[in-house]
């Protein structure tokens, strides 16, 4: 007889009925009984509705003559017509929102460290063949083009190393540092593809834009995201931050940059080492000290971010702030610059 057919009462009975020198048989009895108890009740518990993807996986497999364009008959949820319609823009903001704050929660993460930048500075090694097929066209203007690009590519072996310094460094702390980008080329690029050549995880938060914004290939696939709605994606930069390192950038990398200082200098966010790497880069961009000169900003002011040129530098910043030990670390970064890349 199956067990599921066996009745509380007949297991009572049957325990009774057992001799007293044969209690093993009747403990035996008791532990079936509240088995088969344990059992029943689970019914009392078990999901009362199907799930929406249950039911979306049954109209899936079972066409219907409504299953035509105009029609009103898809399930609210999995009709694209719907969602995107101006009326539902509250609701794609809220899924913006959801979607990585669940996912991100999911994998653990819990601190991260945004590197923001350019998505036009270059690898060194491409830098120097756009250089010398510059040259070898003898174009003077291309060649001056090119041996910026060159100059500045310092800067994308700055972000993959500290990258990987950063990823290593805490790698086996409570808390690991998780590197997020903007998930594109250039900067973002060498910020993922540090973290990935130290194996460990990063974030790309991309965006739908006309040019400049592909995913690159070192981010971890189940943290690529990609967004509609800039504001959502500047959220995401800053709720599980815990630094902000910019590189030389353009106008988006400015517009980050000058969001979280006003949003800090406003104390909106809790205050965070921002780092700012190549000191004549942005003095030569902006003039500081001049707007302290003519009141604009306050003299404190200017001890919201740090002024750094190498991985090693910025990882002091860090370090200094959260009391972090990584003395170590920088040694074996330098040797790995001088390696070939790594392929994702």
């Amino acid at each position: 007889m199956p067990f599921e057919n066996v009745t509380a009462a007949a297991l009572r009975n049957i325990s009774r009925n057992i001799p007293f020198p044969f209690k093993p048989i009747r403990y035996a009895c008791r532990m079936n009984k509240q088995r088969l108890l344990r059992h029943k009740r689970s019914h009392l518990t078990d999901r009362n509705f199907p799930s929406a993807g249950e039911d979306a996986a049954i109209v899936a497999v079972e066409p219907s003559p409504y299953d035509q364009p105009g029609s009103s008959y898809k399930l609210a949820f999995t009709d694209t017509e719907f969602i995107l319609r101006e009326e539902m823009r509250a609701v794609r903001m809220q899924l913006e929102l959801l979607k990585p704050e669940l996912i991100q929660t999911e994998h653990g993460i819990e601190s991260t460290l945004v590197i923001f930048g350019s998505a036009r500075i270059l690898p060194r090694d491409v830098a120097q063949q756009r250089l010398a097929e510059a040259i070898a066209k003898g174009n003077a203007q291309a060649v001056a083009r090119a041996r910026m690009q060159l100059e500045m590519s310092r800067y994308y072996e700055e972000a993959r190393r500290f990258a990987t310094l950063v990823t290593r460094a805490t790698c086996d702390a409570d808390e690991p540092l998780v590197v997020v980008t903007g998930g594109g080329p250039g900067i973002m690029e060498a910020g993922n593809r540090g973290a990935f050549e130290a194996q460990g995880k990063s974030i790309g938060l991309n965006i739908v834009l006309q040019h400049e914004q592909r995913p690159n290939p070192y981010i971890t696939p189940e943290l690529c995201f990609q967004f509609h709605y800039f504001a959502l994606r500047k959220m995401h930069f800053l709720m599980r931050s815990v630094a902000l390192v910019c590189f030389p950038g353009g106008f988006g990398t400015l517009d980050e940059l000058f969001e979280v200082l006003t949003l800090t200098q406003a104390r909106k966010v809790r205050q965070r080492p921002i780092v700012l790497f190549g000191e004549s880069f942005w003095r030569k961009l902006i003039n500081f000290d001049y707007l302290v000169e003519t009141g604009m900003i306050a003299a404190e002011d200017l001890d919201l971010f740090h002024f750094v040129e190498t991985a090693e530098q910025a990882w002091d910043v860090l370090a200094r702030a959260f009391e972090l030990n990584g003395a170590d670390v920088g040694a074996e970064s330098d040797t790995e610059a001088e390696s070939e890349p790594v392929a994702p």
